[in-house]
């Protein structure tokens, strides 16, 4: 409580040396944390790591001129050398347009506790220890030869933020995880695979036995991988990777990308994107979520909503810049400049699960390639076409027949999308919670 007060008498410090240089508008912000890692590989401590940091970040407004900086010295002669600066550059710096900050009346006023924060401290040596356990669980697993390391991590930090026209903002939140990686060997072949959590309170966080386990028997069953013949087939996407196709769209609908016209989505407002079983919702609310927030990155309110529903792209993802570029209002997207312009970002984000589980999925697609891994993706924003290297097996009558590795599958997004099934299987491991996904007829280029 103490340092929150130092906080808070450097913010308002702040704000009163932005109002004597004459801004028109300004946003402060005081973000700490701290954090501890440990990293173990086979059986043996390899490293721990401890950080805290405390800045302060600063954007002023001078018309449509705009600037910022952020420093990590809070005395108040720093802060207010650092705002003369900033003042400085912001004068001379080019007019943006769509520069400003947020509507006073779209700012939060109302701050639930969303229960991010757990305020339990986890020692190096009981992280050592989940560590350790994780990774002997995986080296017990017939096949794994070695690790490529294992590590467990404690994170916490709170933040800060105000502006010169009444928002003030507080927001914590902390994190507890795990996770390794290790390689399995038969006949001179090697194979790696991997497995972790992340979650925001200590009691929710699985056995390391468990996670070590699967990333060992993971990585075993990728032993014997093969090329397959270039075909034509179903593919579905594991879970853990169909997140980045669905990444691919919160970035095609966000503010700038449209502005910009750099969006293969910029023309499907209001249109059918996903067949109409899909709906994809954020929820920045949800409590303990990996992403929950009460307020966007401009001091904005912020309330759940969909996305896609029915298959239908609903609007975009935009911050205070962007919706004035397009002539729309901020829907709340915005993510926390530091010191710079705010950016955009989704939270929380879940697609809607299917019927059938990953098995389902595959008995019914009958034949076809399962992804577990992604490799070197070539994505063309404009257009959609999507190429890239994977790993996974193939199936055959609705069972795994064999690993496979080295090949390609490529094609355009926005088909990928009109074709999509969802799975039931729920992958809650982040803020893009994913089920894994099938898809009909789709190329793949192998030997």
């Amino acid at each position: 409580m103490a340092m929150q007060m130092v906080d808070e008498a450097a913010l308002d410090h702040a704000l009163k040396v932005a109002a004597l240089l004459g801004a028109d508008g300004a946003e402060v912000a005081v973000s700490t944390s701290e954090s501890l890692s440990v990293d173990v590989r086979l059986g043996a401590l390899e490293g721990v790591e401890r950080e805290e940091n405390r800045a302060m970040s600063v954007r002023l407004l001078f018309g449509q001129r705009q600037a910022g900086a952020s420093t990590s010295n809070l005395t108040f002669l720093a802060i207010s050398e650092l705002l003369e600066r900033v003042a400085a550059a912001a004068r001379v710096a080019p007019e943006d347009p769509y520069a400003g900050l947020a509507e006073s009346q779209r700012l939060a006023q109302h701050f639930p506790d969303l229960r991010l924060h757990d305020p339990q401290l986890i020692s190096p040596q009981s992280l050592e220890e989940l560590a350790l356990a994780a990774e002997a669980a995986a080296l017990a697993v017939d096949g794994v030869t070695n690790s490529g390391g294992s590590g467990a991590s404690w994170g916490a930090g709170s933040s800060i933020f105000r502006t010169n026209h009444g928002f003030s903002g507080y927001s914590s939140g902390s994190s507890f995880g795990f996770g390794l990686s290790v390689m399995a060997e038969r006949d001179g072949a090697k194979e790696r695979d991997y497995d972790g959590r992340s979650v925001r309170w200590l009691r929710d966080l699985p056995a390391p036995a468990q996670i070590g386990r699967n990333a060992g028997e993971r990585a075993a069953a990728r032993l014997g991988a093969r090329k397959i013949d270039s075909c034509t087939a179903p593919v579905i996407f594991e879970n853990r990777v169909a997140g980045r196709l669905f990444g691919a769209m919160l970035g095609a609908i966000s503010g700038p990308a449209i502005a910009r016209g750099v969006s293969f989505l910029k023309e499907s407002l209001g249109q059918q994107v996903f067949s109409p079983a899909i709906d994809i919702v954020s929820d920045p609310l949800r409590v303990g979520g990996h992403a929950s927030r009460c307020f966007d990155g401009e001091g904005v309110a912020v309330a759940p909503r969909k996305l896609i529903e029915a298959g239908v792209l609903t609007g975009w993802l935009l911050n205070t810049a962007s919706a004035r570029q397009l002539g729309l209002s901020t829907t709340g997207d915005a993510s926390f400049g530091g010191g710079g312009p705010p950016g955009v970002t989704a939270t929380n984000v879940t697609i809607s699960p299917g019927p059938e589980d990953l098995e389902g999925l595959m008995k019914g697609a009958g034949r076809g390639l399962l992804i577990s891994e992604l490799f070197s993706p070539s994505f063309n924003a404009n257009s959609g076409d999507y190429s890239v290297g994977v790993a996974g097996h193939w199936f055959e009558q609705g069972a795994r027949a064999f690993p496979v590795n080295e090949i390609t599958i490529a094609g355009n997004l926005k088909d990928f999308f009109a074709r999509l099934v969802a799975g039931s299987d729920l992958d809650q491991r982040t803020a893009l919670e994913t089920p894994s996904i099938l898809i009909d007829g789709v190329t793949i280029a192998g030997r």
